[in-house]
């Protein structure tokens, strides 16, 4: 079908949701839809070639860049894309924006609306419950925890048949024939050694504190920090410095495209959250999280270390990852220290998730998304 799928997402830029938007787009295109992806216009319009490899995409499709004031809450936006829908002859839309759905509810016309966190106050939860004026709408949430969180906010008891849980995926096949460890340091000239790694954002709540104080106090291990913005690498290059610490290596930002590799390159992953995690809208998503990184990691065959929100469990367990206190460096320490004397636990850990990660590859994901979807 003709889908025009409508994101607030600043395209391109590092930013997880408009990584996660062009993989939607790119899973639902892989799926043998029409997909027309409408973003505001507030990053230099890029040709195909450049946003595939910056994403790590390689299923065309159009993008569209509309202009938007954000002294208007994206109210305009709305507006014009969908009037660039209607144009598109769009028989679906499928959007990350409830005042999008919410207009569409009101015409009655078919729209799937994806949430990834909390509405933000009352105004939020308004525009949510107008989705719901329209049977004809279908709301994807990426945990069970974030239903029940948008439920309470609401007031509102969700139609069960109109709800569908679908964490986020993974590429499969970008992650088919990685080296192991050592060979993939060798290939990105990294410093051999046995390395514990890490990708992702430095905002407040990811746990860049905790792993400068791993690395502090385990000189006898390699540090690898992939991601970050310019400033915050910069920032953190300085204090390394500083603190005499030669044992981290921090890349900066990487390409989705090559991310892998880098993932490979690591013995170990950790995903060290705080008790408190500020999304890049500074809305704490702890209790709703669910990171990409975290399928990343499991289709990556390497041991995840994770931070024990409630959350987490509802993909991992203790046969795919080891789960730790937010926080508490010891605990921290002794785990990572446990699995760099145990390769058999390592491998074993490694496994199961890699086993488990076969369910949640982006194009199941968007199969799921559309299943009996009624577009007529």
């Amino acid at each position: 079908m003709r889908i025009a799928a409508i994101s607030n997402s600043r395209i391109p830029s590092s930013t997880a949701n408009s990584v996660q938007a062009m993989k939607v787009c790119d899973a639902l295109v892989q799926a043998g839809h029409d997909v027309r992806l409408i973003v505001p216009a507030e990053a230099e319009p890029a040709d195909w070639a450049d946003l595939a490899r910056f994403y790590g995409v390689g299923h065309e499709f159009h993008v569209e860049w509309l202009p938007s004031r954000r002294a208007f809450r994206r109210l305009d936006f709305a507006w014009f894309a969908r009037a660039a829908a209607r144009r598109h002859a769009a028989e679906l839309t499928y959007t990350w924006l409830p005042q999008v759905a919410a207009l569409q509810a009101w015409l009655n016309r078919p729209v799937v609306l994806e949430m990834h966190a909390d509405v933000a106050g009352r105004m939020g939860a308004w525009w949510l419950k107008q989705v719901w004026r329209s049977r004809r709408t279908r709301l994807l949430v990426t945990t069970a925890a974030l239903r029940r969180t948008l439920e309470h906010s609401t007031r509102m008891k969700f139609p069960d048949g109109a709800v569908v849980v679908a964490p986020n995926g993974v590429d499969l096949e970008r992650y088919g024939q990685l080296p192991r460890p050592a060979g993939a340091r060798a290939q990105l000239q990294l410093p051999e050694g046995l390395t514990v790694g890490f990708t992702g954002h430095f905002y407040p709540g990811r746990g860049i504190e905790l792993l400068f104080e791993l690395a502090r106090g385990m000189p006898e291990l390699r540090f690898l920090w992939v991601g970050g913005t310019v400033d915050a690498v910069g920032e953190w290059r300085e204090r390394l410095r500083r603190a005499n610490q030669t044992n981290v290596t921090l890349t900066g930002f990487v390409d989705n495209s090559r991310l892998a590799l880098y993932q490979a390159a690591s013995d170990m992953l950790l995903m060290p959250y705080a008790s408190s995690v500020a999304a890049s809208s500074g809305q704490d998503i702890a209790k709703v999280i669910n990171p990409m990184k975290m399928f990343e990691y499991m289709a990556a065959s390497r041991p995840i270390i994770t931070a024990d929100l409630p959350v987490i469990r509802e993909v991992l367990d203790d046969t795919r990852a080891v789960f730790c206190p937010p926080g508490e460096v010891g605990a921290w320490t002794e785990a990572v220290l446990a699995l760099a004397s145990d390769p058999g636990r390592r491998e074993a850990l490694a496994q199961n998730a890699r086993r488990e990660v076969e369910k949640y590859t982006w194009l199941r994901r968007a199969h799921k998304a559309l299943d009996k979807v009624d577009v007529r």
